[in-house]
């Protein structure tokens, strides 16, 4: 079968380009990609090319195909796993396979990736349990599990304890109080959604030092949305803040039980410590780029405030499939996510465009061709153009928000992509 896919040759190479698939073994499926969410972490391997440890050294000549929040459908199931899947199955791949050699879809393979019409789901995504089974409305969702599931590890991964009896219990506490730091990107509207319906906090606060993004996410994921559901929910700029923690403090009556670190800033850090009331658990998500990158501690606050640090990188299919179950059961709403919309042609621009971070998340379509379109300019795009004067009239219902009717209407009356 041909397909089409953005592929990677090197550093800033990338290729929009159609190719045949080999023919899939008894242990393999055939799966029509539909939806990628486009990923900085692409952007790093597209920068980084062969010096990514997770890309091949021989992509010169046998190019990767890119992208890994991917969603689909299969079409076709090989002989052996003909009593596991079957043809018209939605799915979303799990691709942090954990291999010793670090190689996982959307850096790694020839014919598995998110920025691809068709793609061949090798044996080892089966045999690691990362092909998963899908049932909600839309794709875009299911091609946003991936960052939910490393943003709902990281409310698994908080942890509290009973000092009468050292009984430990895991998660973020339930009724409590969160600092998201950082928080106005989409992980952080990720965490916010988690944080209301999945661990029941009473109090969310979302910290950023750009007005322009902490607007976006007031207007995505609203407080009065959150109030609707038992939670106070507060955005805090803090630019103006020498030090935001006296400010921190006041909002929070004393303290956080729990925080979030969304960005690898050590004075970031050191407000969340500052932050934590007693058996406060500061889980510092951001990634650093710098290997010794170093924070500091108040080791009192450790032995007598029962204070602890904890860091998660990444999720398991585990915490895929619950965010699976999250998303269909209409406990969370990606949709507060999605800021972007584009087709497969598009993906090479607005990869490299990344050096330049805006929005939030943006969704690929592989089968249409349009540009990148903002979903907050679909209003002034309505006044000339038919099908997104239709889609207006659907995210108008929606509170503006990207939606399961507006992915189905564009599907079906965007311009098709050429094979």
């Amino acid at each position: 079968m041909n397909t089409k896919a953005v592929r990677l040759y090197g550093k800033k190479d990338l290729r929009v380009e159609s190719f045949e698939l080999p023919e899939i073994k008894a242990d393999e499926v055939l799966m029509r990609v539909i939806s990628d969410s486009v990923c900085a972490s692409t952007y790093k391997a597209v920068i980084q090319g062969s010096d990514h440890k997770r890309v091949p050294e021989t992509i010169a000549e046998q190019p990767i195909v890119i992208g890994h929040e991917l969603c689909g459908e299969i079409i076709k199931v090989g002989d052996a796993l003909k009593g596991e899947w079957k043809e018209g199955q939605r799915a979303v791949i799990q691709p942090a396979l954990k291999l010793p050699t670090g190689y996982d879809p959307g850096y790694s393979y020839p014919y598995v990736g998110g920025n691809m019409t068709y793609a061949v789901v090798p044996q080892i995504v089966l045999e690691r349990g990362c092909l998963l089974p899908y049932n909600a409305e839309d794709f875009y969702s299911g091609s946003l599990v991936e960052p939910i599931g490393c943003c709902l590890r990281a409310f698994k991964g908080m942890y509290h304890t009973d000092y009468t009896n050292y009984k430990r219990t895991d998660g973020a506490k339930r009724g409590g109080r969160i600092a998201i730091l950082g928080g106005a990107g989409p992980m952080g509207l990720a965490s916010v959604e988690l944080a209301i319906g999945y661990a029941g906090c009473a109090q969310v606060v979302v910290t950023d030092i750009n007005a322009e993004r902490l607007d976006y996410a007031k207007a995505q994921s609203t407080p009065e949305a959150a109030k609707a559901k038992g939670c106070e929910l507060i955005y805090l700029d803090t630019s103006s803040y020498e030090d935001p923690t006296e400010k921190l403090l006041e909002i929070s009556e004393g303290g956080f039980d729990d925080v979030l670190v969304m960005v690898p800033v050590p004075a970031l850090f050191n407000v969340a410590e500052r932050i934590c009331r007693e058996d406060g658990c500061v889980n510092f998500f951001a990634g650093p780029a710098k290997h010794d990158l170093q924070g500091s501690i108040n080791l009192y606050r450790v032995h007598y405030d029962g204070i602890h640090v904890v860091g998660t990188a990444g999720s398991i299919p585990e915490d895929t499939a619950d965010s699976i179950e999250l998303i269909e059961k209409g406990v969370i709403n990606p949709g507060v996510m999605v800021s972007h919309v584009l087709g497969l042609n598009a993906v090479p621009e607005v990869i490299y465009a990344m050096e330049r971070p805006s929005g939030v998340k943006k969704i690929c379509y592989n089968h249409i061709d349009i540009p990148l379109v903002a979903i907050a300019d679909i209003p002034e795009l309505a006044k000339t153009d038919a099908m997104w004067a239709e889609i207006n009239k659907i995210l108008q219902k929606n509170n503006g928000l990207w939606c399961a009717e507006a992915e189905k209407y564009l599907l079906q009356n965007a311009p098709k992509i050429s094979e």
